[in-house]
């Protein structure tokens, strides 16, 4: 099954949430004060198939650059798809899971590499939500290393243009609110059992700094310079994670969650100071029970928390329009007129969505 369409039907505030099967040059900020219709370049996240033949993906390749489309990011490793999106003038990007690892041969050779919460639980035996959130530690050596090496075996290779992270982040503390019915939870607060890193690397580290063991003080939760250590930890690991694509000269993006306010608060994410080439926000307005004019606010947020460093393209869920095309052109719309150099879709990319986004694109 997909990550995403796994998503749909459960759920989890992230750009992908399954067994792993689950955002291109950056324009500069030049491009991004042009109008839109000039300085749309559109994107898609897409499970390739390897069933899908050479004549089948030059012909919806070709028709993807036709409606604007210009990056794709694949979510495994297939250099026919990879070739074929090239040769229609696509960059094609290899997205990757980065914090969230559940490979058995990591967990059993590594389980000391593992994230834990406040209550001393380990991600290697205590996953969080779903058997498949197994989270590592960013503040260990060990970890960083071994997701760079992961990042130069995915850009060593001559038909990938860039490296696209995906789960750069921390467990969610707290989940959209749509989703608190799944899991039968009340998030109104955050829950010692969802609260990540605890482990006695990042307590130490935390101490040499502040004096203090995180777990001694009486409200962690709502310590600003422990909130803040844990935003640093994974700024770290996308710095450098972007050297080892620098050194490849290709770009390195992310996908994010929607708005930096969400980002930091839910999964203690600081994406408007990451060194990036761009950033795509996961704006999936139906998870946070909002209505399609969020979307242009959601972007409006990221624009101006950006202040021009690197381009942003509003990630949408295509689920989450029912299918009405008038919604998502208007979707669409927003998300240039507030400052996004262009969309991500996620979802049935077929000739009905095509057709709406060259529509909403000029």
């Amino acid at each position: 099954m997909n990550k995403r369409n796994f998503l749909k039907s459960v759920g989890l505030g992230s750009l992908a949430v399954m067994q792993p099967t689950i955002p291109a040059l950056s324009a500069s900020a030049k491009t991004l004060s042009q109008p839109a219709k000039k300085t749309a370049r559109h994107r898609v996240w897409i499970n390739p198939d390897e069933k899908d033949t050479v004549a089948e993906l030059q012909q919806r390749y070709a028709a993807y650059k036709k409606a604007g489309i210009g990056d794709i990011f694949f979510e495994a490793d297939s250099e026919k798809h990879f070739r074929a999106a090239k040769e229609n003038g696509i960059m094609a990007h290899r997205w990757i899971w980065t914090m969230n690892r559940g490979e058995k041969e990591l967990l059993a050779a590594h389980p000391e590499w593992y994230a834990k919460n406040r209550k001393g639980e380990s991600c290697a035996t205590h996953p969080p939500y779903v058997a498949y959130y197994r989270w590592l530690c960013p503040s260990k050596p060990e970890v960083v290393n071994y997701l760079k090496e992961q990042a130069e075996a995915v850009l060593s290779k001559d038909y990938v243009d860039g490296l696209h992270l995906d789960y750069v982040r921390y467990c969610d503390v707290v989940l959209p609110v749509n989703l608190w019915s799944n899991y039968g939870i009340d998030q109104s607060s955050e829950l010692p059992q969802y609260d990540f890193c605890y482990c006695e690397t990042c307590r130490e580290k935390y101490k040499e700094k502040k004096g203090v063991d995180p777990l001694d003080m009486e409200h962690p939760d709502q310590i600003p310079s422990w909130r803040r250590f844990r935003y640093e930890r994974i700024t770290n690991v996308v710095t450098n994670l972007a050297q080892v694509a620098k050194q490849h000269k290709k770009p390195i993006t992310a996908a994010v969650f929607p708005t930096p306010d969400i980002a930091k608060r839910i999964v203690r994410q600081d994406w408007t100071n990451w060194p990036l080439d761009s950033v795509n926000p996961m704006i999936y307005h139906g998870f946070y029970k909002e209505d399609v004019n969020w979307i242009g606010e959601a972007v409006a947020e990221g624009v101006n928390g950006l202040h021009g460093k690197f381009p942003l393209y509003a990630g949408l869920y295509l689920p989450d329009f029912k299918g009405k095309m008038d919604d998502l052109e208007k979707g669409i719309r927003l998300a240039l007129q507030n400052g996004a150099a262009g969309v991500s879709l996620f979802g049935s990319v077929n000739t009905t969505v095509l057709d709406t986004l060259k529509k909403a694109s000029v």
